[in-house]
């Protein structure tokens, strides 16, 4: 089983752009629209990981379940 770098790249370089887009909405005294776009960043990488977490549930099951 390896470890996917590039999902863990995904998920930081999603968290460093909507961090600057919440500033500049911020900034620009839009406060419930950054709110809203974080919750959305935060949905995106929520799905991410489970995809992620069903991925290692399924290779689990094959190793110890010997499908």
């Amino acid at each position: 089983m390896s470890v996917d770098v590039n999902a863990i790249f995904q998920i930081a370089g999603i968290g460093i752009i909507i961090a600057m887009i919440h500033t500049v909405l911020k900034q620009m005294g839009k406060e419930d629209l950054a709110h809203w776009v974080t919750l959305l960043g935060f949905i995106v990488v929520l799905f991410m990981v489970i995809h992620l977490l069903d991925d290692l549930f399924s290779e689990m099951k094959s190793i110890f379940l010997f499908d």
